[in-house]
C-alpha cells in the first residue's frame, strides 16, 4: 500500500511549502483522514488524544481555504486552557509562514488592552480560551457573526473544566454559514449532545484508535529544558548516563542534519537517517550502528522504520514526536528481548502539557528528571578513567611503559604522576564548553501539591471553582491538573499559584481542610 503524502491531500502550494519547511515527511492518520473532509467543507468530529497530529489536521486545510479580502475575523479557535492556545496558535504560525494571515492568542493572565488593541487593528485568526473569547464578545471586540470556520480543540477537557456554558453561548455568537470542527479524546454525553445541536447532519466522524500499550520493559523518564538549551541539556545527558547505542529522534529532517553537524563538532560518534537520503545511505547508516561501529543513530520518525536492532540501550526523543502512536513506536527501539531499556523525551514548558497527554494515553508514568550539572559529569568521567586505569593494570597492558614511570619516579611522587595523566585524560574528555553549572526549565507555571485526592471525591471542575471562590483566580490561570488518589497536583501561573497558597490552605474543600503547598521535585 502507498503511504500518502501531504501532496495528495489537496493543500494550498503555499501550505505544503510551509509543511515541507517544518520537516513533517508524511501525515499522521488523523491528517489523512481530516483534511480531506475539511477542505470538501463538511464539519467533522474527530476522536484522537493530543499529540496525533490535530493542530495540522485542521489548520492546513483551514489556512488553504481562508480567504482574508473580507477584513474581519474568519476563525475562532477554542481550546481548554492558556498553555493550549499558545501551542495552537505557534503551530498555526509556522503552517501560516508563507501566507499574509495574521493570528492572535486571546486567554486570560494577560492584559485584555493589549489583546483589544491587536484585535482592532485585523485578525484573521483567533486562538482562545472560552472564558476570555466571551469577555472580549461581551466588550463587542470579537464578532463571530461571519466566521467561516470554529474549531472546538480538547471539547472533553474544556467540558470537565467547566467550559461547556460558555462554549455554547459563544457557539450562539456565531455565524450559521460556518464550518465546525470538534475534536475530544473521549466523546461523553455532554460533548455529543453539543455536536448534535450545533453541527451539521452531514458531520464527518473520524476516530483515530490507538495502541495504547506501551513496552513494560522500558524506563520512561523527562527533562524539562528551555529551548535555547536543548543541544547542551542534550550532551549532559549522554556524558553522564554513557548511553552504549542510542537512538535519538528529531521531527523533522533539517533538525536531523543539524544534530548531527552538531555532536560531531563536540566529538559524539554519530550519523543521521532521513528520508532524503538514499537507500544505500540509510543502509551504510545503519550496518554501522548494528556492528557497533556507531553509537548514536539520529532519526526521524519515517527513516527509523524497520529499523530492527536489538542492543539499544536509549532512547531519546530530542524532540516530541508529532503524535501518540510514534512516541509508542519510538520508545519499543529499546527494551527488546527483556532488556531493560531507558527512554528520554526533551521539552520545554510549553511542550509539557503534550506530554502529559502522551502519559495519560499511554498509561504510563514518565517521571521528571533534572539535566546534570558540570560537577556530575566530572564525576562520571572521574569514575570512568579510574574504572579504565584498574582494567589496563589488572589485563598488564602498562608493562611496556614501566622504564617510562621509573624514569619519572626518580623525579616526583609517582601519585603526582598518576594524578597529572589522569588531569590529562578528564581534561580531553571535558574539553566540550559547557554553559553555566546549572541550566533548566524557565517554565511560566508552579506546580502545587494539595493534600487532597480521588477519595475525596474531587474533581478538576471543583477545584477551579474552589480556587475561584477563594482565591479569585480564572480558570486560564490553571494548566494541568493531575489527582492522584490521595493528592493532587496542579500547575498555576505564579501570581495565581501565590493567591491560592495564600487564599486557599487551610480551608476547607469537600468537608476537608487543604493543605496547599509548593511541590519541590526530588
Amino acid at each position: 500500500m502507498k503511504n500518502v503524502k501531504f501532496g495528495d491531500l489537496g493543500l494550498s502550494e503555499k501550505i505544503l511549502r510551509a509543511i515541507d519547511d517544518m520537516g513533517f515527511e508524511e501525515p499522521s492518520k488523523i491528517q489523512e483522514e481530516v483534511i480531506p473532509i475539511v477542505l470538501e467543507g463538511f464539519d467533522v468530529i474527530g476522536q484522537a488524544q493530543t499529540g496525533t497530529g490535530k493542530t495540522l489536521a485542521f489548520g492546513a486545510p483551514i489556512l488553504s481555504k481562508l480567504d482574508r479580502s473580507e477584513g474581519r475575523i474568519n476563525t475562532i479557535i477554542l481550546t481548554p486552557t492558556r498553555e493550549l492556545a499558545i501551542q495552537v496558535n505557534d503551530e498555526l504560525n509556522r503552517i501560516a509562514k508563507f501566507t499574509k494571515v495574521k493570528l492572535l492568542p486571546v486567554y486570560g493572565g494577560q492584559p485584555i488592552d493589549r489583546q483589544i488593541n491587536a484585535l482592532r487593528r485585523g485578525i484573521d485568526i483567533v486562538v482562545g480560551t472560552p472564558g476570555r473569547v466571551l469577555d472580549l464578545i461581551g466588550r463587542n471586540v470579537i464578532d463571530l457573526s461571519r466566521i467561516k470556520f470554529l474549531v472546538l480543540d480538547e471539547a472533553d477537557e474544556m467540558l470537565d473544566m467547566g467550559f461547556i456554558d460558555d462554549i455554547e453561548e459563544i457557539v450562539k455568537n456565531c455565524s450559521k454559514d460556518r464550518q465546525t470542527m470538534l475534536f475530544s479524546a473521549t466523546m461523553p454525553d455532554e460533548i455529543r449532545q453539543l455536536s448534535r445541536k450545533y453541527m451539521s447532519d452531514e458531520t464527518k466522524h473520524v476516530s483515530i484508535v490507538k495502541n495504547t500499550m506501551t513496552v513494560a520493559t522500558v524506563a520512561q523518564f523527562y527533562y524539562e529544558v528551555k529551548q535555547k538549551d536543548r543541544f547542551e541539556s542534550l550532551c549532559r545527558i549522554l556524558d553522564v548516563d554513557e548511553p552504549s547505542s542510542a537512538i535519538i529522534f528529531c521531527k523533522t529532517k533539517k533538525g536531523v542534519d543539524e544534530l548531527v553537524e552538531a555532536l560531531d563538532v563536540r566529538g559524539y560518534n554519530a550519523e543521521g537517517m532521513h528520508g532524503d537520503m538514499s537507500q544505500s545511505q540509510r543502509m551504510s547508516t545503519l550496518r554501522k550502528f548494528k556492528e557497533g561501529n556507531l553509537d548514536f543513530l539520529v532519526a526521524t520518525d519515517v527513516a527509523a522504520r524497520g529499523i530492527d536492532v536489538e542492543n539499544v540501550s536509549h532512547v531519546i526523543n530530542y524532540d516530541l514526536p508529532q503524535d501518540t502512536e510514534s512516541y509508542v513506536h519510538r520508545i519499543g527501539r529499546t527494551g527488546r528481548a527483556n532488556r531493560e531499556g531507558t527512554a528520554y523525551t526533551l521539552v520545554t514548558s510549553r511542550e509539557y502539557y503534550i506530554l502529559k497527554q502522551i502519559e495519560k494515553a499511554t498509561r504510563s508514568k514518565i517521571r521528571r528528571k533534572e539535566v546534570p550539572s558540570i560537577d556530575e559529569i566530572f564525576l562520571t568521567k572521574y569514575k570512568s578513567a579510574v574504572a579504565r586505569v584498574k582494567e589496563v593494570i589488572e589485563k598488564e597492558e602498562h608493562k611496556r611503559f614501566v622504564s617510562l614511570a621509573t624514569e619519572l619516579d626518580e623525579e616526583y611522587n609517582l601519585v603526582d604522576v598518576a594524578a597529572a595523566l589522569i588531569s590529562m585524560v578528564l581534561e580531553k574528555e571535558l574539553g566540550s564548553n559547557y554553559a553555566e553549572n546549572s541550566i533548566g526549565s524557565s517554565s511560566s507555571y508552579v506546580r502545587l501539591f494539595l493534600s487532597i485526592g480521588r477519595m475525596d471525591k474531587i474533581n478538576p471542575k471543583a477545584l477551579l471553582q474552589f480556587f475561584s471562590d477563594q482565591a479569585d483566580t480564572d480558570k486560564e490561570d490553571i494548566g494541568d491538573i493531575d489527582i492522584m488518589e490521595k493528592f493532587t497536583f496542579v500547575n498555576a501561573t505564579e501570581e495565581a499559584a501565590k493567591a491560592i497558597i495564600k487564599h486557599c490552605s487551610g480551608k476547607r474543600l469537600m468537608s476537608r481542610r487543604v493543605n496547599i503547598e509548593i511541590s519541590r521535585p526530588r
